[in-house]
């Protein structure tokens, strides 16, 4: 893992056995022997992870071999996956693009080819983004489905260890071996809802893809939909204060990563109270429609992805993550498919299905893959 690698000791050939699968995590999981760094220069001299985070652990013990740590946004705290401290990753099928954060490394390598799958995390789209940016599919499960336990930040009630491959078939493995059950394939898609959410361009792309399949959403509304990404980010800035305002006194936190962190503070114990408010009846809102239809789809990304020039103007990347942001404050599982191009940049379709059916994404994507192959 040249260009995204954070850690060293790794072997980087291996002659596989029957069955096994390399995989990548994200340097937000512990890995024994190996430092945290969560690609931030104060954390260059972080202590040796004495244990492997527990999902990690899991895959190890099922048949997985361990290949790197990936880098990633900063404190995994942005968009773009851009970090000039521990590398941006290469967005290897559209180099221009941003690789998306914050598990821009985890994305790039299944990407490249060099895993089979990697582990990221999502507190606000951070598995979803990079996917759609790099043209993978990306799963976050439903909130609390795999074990945080080793994943920073300790706390968040916001954030999911999630799944990048390159195929549905390597995810149903990767889900099976960490514990998730995915029933036998389906014969048929089941109803589906789509929101249309994104720039007139991409949902005629997604409807496209859809028709092309034969499947006919029917169109869908979540009056508190664009509440929810506002809360969302009122909870994330606040979590991420406490968690990460102990690293600002050393310095060694990127002016723009540490000016976000900063801005936690700010967030009032009203607005607290009312973004929560929002999570229990957003949430009631998305089990009342999938309830009606198992699947939700919506575009992952509201516009086109940026380039990497294009990004580095902030009012460029400011809306990106409106679209995925709500499902991490309501804990549905949701899924990043790959559908296709625009102009040269990737389009991704976003699958949500109620908690408990994070199987049925898995299910939905071979499906939807296996068709498009014929």
């Amino acid at each position: 893992m040249k260009p995204v690698s954070v850690s060293k000791g790794f072997v980087e050939q291996f002659v596989l056995g029957e069955g096994e699968l390399r995989f990548a995590v994200k340097d937000t999981l512990d890995v024994a022997g190996f430092p945290t760094r969560a690609g931030c220069r104060a954390l260059e001299n972080a202590p040796a992870a004495e244990r492997h985070a527990s999902v990690v652990a899991t895959l190890l013990g099922k048949n997985c071999v361990l290949t790197g740590k990936t880098t990633l946004h900063e404190l995994a705290f942005g968009v773009t996956g851009i970090n000039a401290w521990s590398g941006t990753p290469l967005n290897t099928h559209f180099p221009d693009v941003i690789p998306g954060g914050s598990s821009s490394g985890s994305a790039a390598v299944v990407a490249s080819g060099e895993v089979d799958f990697s582990l990221g995390t999502d507190t606000g789209g951070s598995v979803r983004m990079p996917a759609a940016c790099c043209g993978v599919i990306g799963l976050k499960p439903g909130y609390d489905v795999l074990s945080r336990k080793g994943v920073m930040p300790a706390e968040s009630s916001l954030d999911c260890v999630g799944v990048f491959t390159r195929d549905a078939a390597v995810l149903r493995q990767a889900m099976t071996r960490l514990g998730v059950p995915v029933d036998e394939p389906l014969s048929a898609l089941p109803t589906l809802s789509f929101l249309s959410v994104a720039t007139p361009e991409i949902d005629a792309c997604l409807r496209a893809f859809l028709e092309q399949h034969s499947v006919q959403p029917r169109d869908a509304e979540l009056p508190l939909f664009a509440d929810a990404h506002r809360a969302g980010l009122a909870i994330i800035s606040h979590e991420n204060w406490l968690a990460l305002n102990p690293l600002l006194a050393s310095g060694q936190v990127s002016a723009d990563v540490a000016s976000r962190i900063r801005s936690g503070a700010d967030v009032s114990p009203e607005a607290l109270e009312a973004a929560e408010h929002i999570r229990r009846d957003f949430s009631a809102q998305l089990d009342a429609l999938l309830a009606q239809t198992p699947l939700l789809a919506l575009a992952t990304l509201p516009e086109l992805p940026p380039t990497l020039s294009e990004a580095q103007d902030p009012l460029s990347v400011v809306n990106l993550t409106r679209l995925v942001r709500p499902f991490n404050l309501s804990g549905h599982p949701a899924l990043s498919l790959p559908v296709g191009e625009l102009h040269g940049r990737p389009v991704a379709l976003q699958l949500v299905a109620a908690k408990g059916h994070d199987g049925l994404l898995v299910q939905a994507a071979e499906w939807l893959t296996s068709r498009r192959r014929h």
